[in-house]
């Protein structure tokens, strides 16, 4: 087989670091580099021209998955004309569905990356890139004038992660209830 052109490397490249920041947040950062190549459609053996270390791929998937928060806060403040509480609202509103709960994949970051960031160094890459990010979402999320950003993330982050872990019951709606109404009342 040939040589891909540099298009084509980077293009692969951007696949496989989006294909690792749904995988990783779907299933956790200690799935192999051959089972995030293959769900990319690519080989193992190209993973190392691409990237450093998996390590490297992780600090990019990261980035990547807190982008696409971005894109979704971005979102909602332009389907809701600026308005900063109603934008809010509507993320919130997604975050603690029960659509939410089911698609760790295209989930946030914040609860998805969780487990694995706590367990990352701190001096790595990933962790630098994902403090950075909730840091970022809890000043979003905060009413303008107070400083409650990161109750409000904390408060949908563990209702997010306690509704996964129960989904099979009905305590998981109840929680995500819960704190939706909790964080309804107070903004």
């Amino acid at each position: 087989m040939g040589r891909v052109s540099q298009a084509q490397a980077q293009e692969n490249r951007q696949r496989v670091v989006a294909t690792a920041a749904r995988l990783f947040r779907e299933k956790g950062t200690g799935i192999s580099v051959a089972d995030v190549m293959q769900a990319a459609g690519l080989t193992h053996g190209g993973f190392y021209k691409q990237f450093a270390s998996k390590d490297a791929l992780v600090g990019e998937a990261t980035a990547r998955a807190f982008a696409e928060l971005e894109g979704r806060r971005t979102q909602a403040g332009d389907e809701h004309g600026g308005q900063r509480n109603a934008a809010r609202q509507a993320l919130i509103d997604w975050y603690l569905s029960a659509g939410h709960r089911d698609d760790a994949a295209d989930g946030c970051p914040s609860a998805g990356l969780a487990v694995d960031m706590a367990r990352e160094a701190g001096d790595s890459a990933a962790h630098r890139v994902y403090a950075d990010g909730v840091r970022d979402f809890a000043e979003w999320l905060a009413v303008e004038g107070e400083d409650d950003g990161l109750v409000r993330l904390a408060t949908m982050v563990g209702a997010l992660l306690l509704a996964r872990a129960t989904h099979d019951s009905p305590l998981s709606d109840k929680i995500l209830h819960a704190a939706h109404e909790a964080l309804s009342v107070s903004g």
